[in-house]
């Protein structure tokens, strides 16, 4: 390839990636795979952001995988979230940071924390608007960080969302508690067509797993929604 064409692709990507918000070369985190296999691009993408149902399982469970490779998470905004929580699914505990009351600059410490670690998650305290969430979004992409936002969240690059909760274990009046299945459904700005599948959280070791008989992601239409 001429030095010429070379140049006109790089200008092309440059492009394409400010308009579509991420980096095409963006490598992908750590993730359960049974939700990768729902994810665009098959996984979490450094450098984007993503509008979560608001479940601590959920929440913790994507942090469960990064830090247990040596990645850093933080989780801003959610007093309710508790170490021993977050141990039983999988988090170490040494590579988590909780910063449950940020006061009304929650932004502003979100966009610290993605400085330094390699996972912020944050609740919103209140409406973000298109240009304050544009600034975060490319201190994501210059750092390589991801954004998980309990919440919508404006330029998501997908939206996971928890629906028909079924506890397994218990029988008629008796027997333990083994895990929750759930459908989960996952709306992205690449596909006009959601994807979901069942799928325990937890399982019975405390993770996010497909649930038996449905690992391939069921890609039947469901009704369509706006991400963010």
């Amino acid at each position: 390839m001429g030095t010429d064409a070379a140049a006109e692709v790089r200008r092309l990507r440059a492009q394409l990636e400010r308009v579509q918000g991420r980096r095409l070369d963006a490598p992908l985190l750590p993730t359960p795979p049974a939700l990768a296999e729902l994810l665009p691009g098959g996984g979490l993408r450094a450098g984007a952001a993503y509008s979560l149902a608001p479940s601590s399982a959920l929440l913790l469970s994507l942090f469960a995988r990064p830090t247990a490779s040596g990645a850093w998470c933080a989780a801003v905004g959610m007093p309710e979230l508790g170490a021993e929580a977050a141990a039983g699914l999988g988090v170490v505990l040494d590579r988590l940071v909780l910063v449950p009351d940020p006061g009304p600059r929650w932004l502003a410490v979100a966009a610290t924390l993605a400085e330094v670690m390699t996972i912020v998650a944050v609740r919103p305290r209140g409406r973000v608007s298109d240009a304050d969430a544009s600034r975060l979004q490319a201190r994501l992409r210059d750092r390589g960080a991801a954004l998980l936002v309990q919440g919508p969240w404006p330029q998501a690059e997908a939206a996971i969302e928890i629906a028909e909760p079924r506890w397994r274990g218990l029988g008629h009046g008796h027997g333990y508690l083994a895990g929750r299945e759930v459908t989960m459904t996952v709306h992205s700005r690449r596909s006009p067509v959601p994807r979901r599948a069942r799928m325990l959280l937890p399982d019975q070791a405390g993770s996010l797993a497909a649930a038996p008989g449905t690992a391939v992601p069921d890609r039947r239409p469901v009704p369509l929604r706006a991400v963010g």
